[in-house]
């Protein structure tokens, strides 16, 4: 009954009211309703759907090779399989990097809480292969979908094969399921422009007025993803993909920071992390990818995900910087 442009305006608006009214503590318990949903639904559906248009899981995956000759294999180039290995090294290298993965640690009641859910959250994952069983059953049910309109295929095999009602409990366990992280990372990104870029400036700012301003960010910051949605052009997992790798380049300043003799210098790590994000700016937003820049390059190494090849460019540019440094301050020792 409306567009998907106006569907898209009233969720960033919905996400925006629930974060500036609950705050943090309000995503964690809504967490808990969406967690019961979503693992009833999708284990549903990644069963049922298999089932109900084809036999069977494997019948299915039989099926789709038949009508998609090699639609079920990595090619060759491209998304090949080195670009699938090098993309799934950079989203477990930036799971935890996200700001709004650390923001959740604080809701936790103690630090044993945070340990628990840090064991038990990889078992949760194992969700996803359900995922990819429904998604698996539209590929040939729900024909035609190419570019950002794949995003629309669970919506458009539910309308057809459930009743309203159902349908209804799938788009609220969407909603809940995109209300969640949604909020988290307003309320992350908001709270880090003004607790870490408006508060250093601002040398009087207090708690009170410091809150207030991080409320006032999050509608912008709604804007601009709202903005990303309708113009980036892009699907939904190519945006994820986009954040992981810029996100990553925060993994080596981090993982040195463990270390008990860091071998990185401040200086160093920041140079690294610029080094990194602005490759993949760049290759992004030109649209290069290693093929076109390096054309001469090995098959496997063009497929590398930009991510990956910026994470080293960024591995390289901070250990340069810090021995620079080293250097120019053991020669001014006397």
């Amino acid at each position: 009954a409306i567009s998907p442009t106006l569907a898209i305006w009233i969720g960033a608006a919905v996400l925006t009211v629930y974060v500036m009214v609950s705050g943090v503590r309000g995503s964690a318990w809504t967490a808990v309703l969406k967690d019961f949903m979503i693992l009833f639904v999708v284990i549903f559906l990644g069963i049922y759907l298999p089932y109900h248009y084809y036999g069977g899981i494997g019948a299915m995956f039989t099926a789709i090779d038949g009508a998609k000759p090699g639609f079920l294999a990595l090619p060759d180039r491209g998304q090949s399989a080195t670009w699938f290995a090098s993309t799934t090294l950079l989203t477990a290298l930036g799971g935890w990097m996200f700001p709004h993965i650390f923001a959740s640690i604080y809701t936790a009641s103690d630090a044993r809480t945070f340990r628990r859910n840090a064991v038990f959250l990889p078992l949760y994952q194992l969700m996803l292969l359900f995922v990819f069983f429904a998604g698996f059953a539209a590929v040939l049910q729900v024909p035609g979908l190419t570019g950002p309109d794949v995003d629309l295929s669970l919506f458009k095999i539910a309308l057809q094969t459930f009743p309203p009602w159902f349908v209804g409990v799938i788009g609220a366990t969407g909603v809940l399921t995109a209300l969640v992280p949604g909020s988290m990372i307003l309320i992350a990104g908001s709270t880090l422009i003004a607790q870490n870029l408006y508060r250093p400036l601002a040398r009087n700012a207090t708690d009170a007025s410091t809150g207030r301003l991080a409320k006032g960010i999050a509608p912008l910051l709604a804007l601009a993803c709202v903005g990303f949605t309708l113009y980036g052009g892009e699907t939904i997992v190519q945006l994820l993909l986009i954040g992981y790798a810029v996100v990553t380049q925060l993994f080596p300043a981090f993982f040195f920071s463990l270390l008990p003799n860091n071998p990185l210098t401040r200086a160093g790590a920041m140079a690294g992390i610029l080094a990194g994000v602005a490759a993949v700016a760049v290759t992004v937003v030109g649209g290069y990818t290693l093929a076109k820049l390096f054309p001469g390059l090995p098959g496997p190494v063009q497929d590398l995900n930009i991510g990956v090849v910026a994470l080293a460019l960024n591995l390289a540019v901070a250990f340069a910087v810090s021995l620079a440094g080293g250097r120019a301050r053991r020669a001014a020792l006397p």
